[in-house]
């Protein structure tokens, strides 16, 4: 989906005070954001103030007004609400007692814009006026709340000047009771917080006026406020895992408008190198069998937590479904999401058991191995062309113990460092034939040319963009949809003058020896004997052949849907946000 266009809004709970309100709206509305007041209930003086206030700003402030006074929690809630219903992005809560710097609003305003899923947070600057027992009395407050977040982000959670994602804000809301008086801007925070959202914080003055009214209940909200930080930590003791696991994972902070359309070669890659280097000696240590045995609660997590890639996932088996015309698919949802991504760590671990000599070739079958044993009797180089579906890369290996062929594969790592180098480490022979590039073009045919001339098959994928902004690619049409495809893989074939094939390795299970094991069984076809693309219709022939391409990736992917692994919207159009993806150890054979 496109990402809407950043709209900020300003919400102010306020209850009974009529005397403050009036300066605090005008030293807001020089910065012409939209205001949504909430009256919590207040006494009818203040109501009078309110509506004169309405009539005089009409055109800038929205009054709502809650029957009875139900606290300021309630009350900021409810403006959070109508601001996203109104179609508002982000919501800047500001108290009404004027107690805040106004002029500090186009700071908060620009922070949010740069880091669009960022809270940002009013991190208090105080004068004299300040009563000493606030003052003193609020740092028990931050130290629980760093015990429960068990950080110190969160450097004042009780700042009533803060700007929230409304999205993430409003999901919370609705799906946690959340309280509804002054222990509702911890508690918000915390919860944010464990939902790895980011927070910035912006030094801002607080003065406190010698006649200022306060509704803060000495006795009442303590209890309150007790009550609230025995909940969250005991959910912090209940999350203790994930909050110990979130210390290596970079929370979200969202993306810059200007970044918004970021390609999959921009994706970030997920989980640590400590994590996978686990996993690698844990398959050393203790075998294939029992190391898989961990990848199911490693899914789980990145399957909670990676919610862009959920939403890739859901976008691939939607359009699957929409293809199958009735036929058997999968549904979308967090269940097919589960496999898919168990299917993705699964290969992974095969591609570090492939290189470690724990595969061989008994694993590995071709389905009809009489063009591929044809083509290598021929001594002749080919570029094959494969995709981000089932393990190519663990071909790639057993080719390289074995010595049955040379294979150099066409990849695009920059974004994959970690996991490569686990592999790397894992067998010497893995970076040898690996030669990365940035997109296909003279330069490209050239190094391959005399790959293919000594009898090498060159790997690529075609089911990727090209990782260049310049990079060109044609529309084709796959699982019921136009999507883009890139034009590289053609071009470099044209230029190689060399023969074609399609290559896919899906892991399968095997039901001939009655036993019903999985293993890998490789799909290899001729595509071209020689790719011609004549100058005048060179558009034309392009398209054809990337059709054609799509074509048999769409029947691969129905005859192994969880084992297609493009972690982002593969459908995605130009000026379309794309969204990011679980490229922790994504499959190395790339374009």
């Amino acid at each position: 989906m496109r990402e809407a266009a950043f709209a900020a809004c300003i919400v102010i709970p306020i209850y009974n005070h009529k005397d403050a309100i009036g300066g605090t709206v005008a030293r807001l509305a020089v910065h012409r954001l939209p205001m949504f007041v909430v009256d919590d209930g207040s006494d009818e003086a203040t109501q009078a103030v309110l509506a004169k206030l309405a009539c005089q700003y009409r055109d800038a402030m929205t009054l709502l007004r809650l029957p009875v006074n139900g606290g300021k929690g309630a009350a900021v809630m409810a403006g959070l609400r109508a601001a996203k219903r109104a179609g508002y992005t982000h919501a800047l809560q500001i108290d009404a007692d004027g107690q805040h710097d106004a002029n500090d609003v186009p700071l908060f305003v620009d922070a949010a814009r740069a880091e669009r899923g960022a809270v940002i947070l009013g991190r208090p600057v105080y004068d004299e006026s300040v009563p000493k027992s606030r003052l003193y009395g609020r740092y028990l407050t931050h130290v629980w709340v760093w015990i429960e977040t068990l950080s110190l982000t969160i450097r004042d959670s009780m700042c009533g000047f803060r700007l929230y994602p409304l999205d993430a804000a409003c999901a919370l809301i609705d799906s946690v009771d959340l309280p509804t008086r002054m222990d509702f801007d911890i508690e918000i925070l915390v919860r944010l917080y464990w939902r790895r959202l980011a927070f910035r914080a912006i030094p801002t003055r607080v003065t406190y006026a010698t006649d200022g009214v306060s509704h803060f209940d000495v006795l009442w909200d303590n209890v309150r406020i007790s009550a609230s930080h025995t909940r969250l930590v005991c959910g912090m003791l209940l999350r203790l895992p994930l909050l110990l696991a979130h210390k290596f994972v970079p929370r979200k902070s969202g993306v810059r408008a200007s970044s918004a359309n970021a390609k999959w070669w921009r994706i970030a890659e997920r989980g640590s190198r400590i994590g996978m280097t686990l996993l690698a000696l844990s398959c050393k240590l203790f075998g294939m069998r029992f190391t898989a045995l961990w990848l199911h609660p490693v899914v789980a997590y990145f399957l909670l937590t990676g919610h862009n890639s959920r939403a890739a996932s859901h976008t691939y088996f939607a359009h699957l479904e929409q293809a199958a015309q009735g036929e058997p698919s999968p549904r979308p949802g967090w269940g097919s999401a589960y496999r898919q991504m168990l299917a993705f760590a699964q290969s992974g671990l095969d591609k570090l058991a492939a290189w470690s000599g724990r595969i061989d070739s008994n694993d590995v079958a071709f389905d009809d191995p009489s063009a591929f044993e044809a083509l290598i009797a021929s001594g002749r180089g080919a570029l094959v062309i494969g995709a981000h579906l089932g393990n190519l890369e663990m071909t790639r290996a057993l080719a390289s113990r074995g010595g049955h062929a040379k294979v150099t594969a066409i990849v695009y790592t920059e974004h994959a460092k970690r996991f490569n180098s686990v592999l790397s480490s894992a067998n010497s022979e893995f970076a040898k034939r690996l030669v990365q590039v940035s997109d296909f073009g003279p330069g490209t045919s050239m190094m391959m040319q005399e790959r293919i001339d000594a009898g090498e098959l060159l790997v690529i994928v075609g089911d990727r963009v090209p990782a260049s902004e310049s990079g060109r690619t044609t529309d084709a049409q796959f699982l019921g949809a136009t999507a883009p495809f890139a034009q590289g893989p053609y071009v470099l074939a044209h230029a190689l003058g060399c023969p074609v094939y399609l290559f896919f390795c899906l892991k399968e299970r095997d039901e001939r020896d009655g036993r019903g094991r999985e293993c890998y069984r490789m799909y290899f076809e001729p595509f071209a004997e020689r790719i011609a693309l004549p100058r005048g219709e060179r558009a034309q022939h392009i398209a054809a052949w990337a059709q054609r391409y799509a074509s048999r990736l769409e029947h691969y992917c129905r005859k192994a849907p969880y084992q297609w692994f493009n972690f982002f919207d593969f459908w995605a159009r130009p000026g379309k946000a794309q969204t990011s993806g679980l490229t922790h150890g994504d499959a190395n054979v790339r374009t």
